[in-house]
């Protein structure tokens, strides 16, 4: 089946994300757990770890439909000593904070060598930082996203997703999220049936498609190749509308959270029936 949502806010408390998303006629959901601008956050409190069960369970909402997202300040590549730990305790804070919800996976952007570091170092920090915070949680699977391979981020090749889960010890717990936007401006042409296919084979050649735990599902402002990450909304990007027919019909993208993050929130409830609308049979 697929689990087709947006990433809601979770203004007010993370209970509000369930109910933000049933609004939409989302099957599946990603949310911030704290403040994605903010280094420390209160502990959630017992109430709204309750409430947010409770709503998920009302609605149909299964952890594994359900893909939160960490902050964006967290570097777990960071070339610098105090940078690294700050972002490595911030995760682990991120980590348990899904622990605590009975989510099973947390999507992140591995990090940026800031051009002090080769990127093969960075990859070695970031396994390091993931199985540090392996090592403290239990049932979370940390979820690496691929990047559009912006100023010095890493993570824009299949190469160095693949070298970073090669260093990650319990390959159980490591996965990766794969947006659409990302890939296409990273040099990845999914715009046509026979780029599409021979992407996704490199995919599954280079990383595996078992360790995919969720996508987002984002058209893209800038051109193939740009390494630029601008989202835009389904129907009005470079990519165009095969893609999502042919993500909506395959069926390796079964019983994974797809996420749509584009820019108009306002359209995500007629996004979400539009795709759902392309599925044949």
């Amino acid at each position: 089946m697929k689990y087709i949502g947006a990433h809601v806010s979770a203004s007010g408390g993370v209970e509000n994300a369930p109910l933000n998303a049933q609004a939409i006629g989302a099957k599946a959901f990603a949310l911030f757990t704290k403040n994605q601008r903010q280094w420390v956050a209160e502990p959630l409190s017992a109430k709204s770890i309750s409430l947010f069960k409770e709503r998920c369970a009302e609605f149909g909402f299964a952890p594994s439909q359900i893909l939160p997202h960490d902050s964006y300040l967290i570097n777990l590549g960071h070339p610098e000593t105090d940078g690294l730990e700050k972002s490595r305790a911030a995760f682990l804070d991120e980590m348990q904070r899904c622990e605590q919800l009975g989510l099973d996976r947390l999507n992140f952007h591995p990090g940026s060598h800031l051009k002090a570091i080769s990127v093969e170092e960075c990859c070695r920090r970031v396994s390091e930082s993931i199985n540090r915070a392996l090592d403290k949680t239990q049932g979370v699977i940390a979820v690496i996203e691929n990047t559009a391979g912006q100023g010095s981020n890493i993570g824009n090749t299949f190469e160095e997703l693949a070298l970073i889960i090669d260093g990650v010890e319990d390959k159980s717990r490591v996965g990766i999220c794969i947006d659409t936007c990302h890939t296409y401006t990273a040099g990845y042409d999914l715009s046509t049936r026979e780029g599409y296919e021979q992407v996704f084979r490199r995919l599954n050649d280079i990383v595996g498609f078992n360790y995919l735990r969720g996508m987002h599902l984002n058209e893209s402002k800038k051109a193939l190749n740009s390494h630029v990450d601008r989202h835009d909304s389904l129907g009005d990007g470079l990519i165009g509308s095969q893609l999502f027919d042919m993500l909506m019909n395959d069926p390796r993208m079964e019983d994974i959270p797809l996420i749509l993050e584009t820019p108009d929130e306002t359209r995500w409830a007629r996004e979400i029936e539009y795709l759902y609308g392309l599925i044949r049979g």
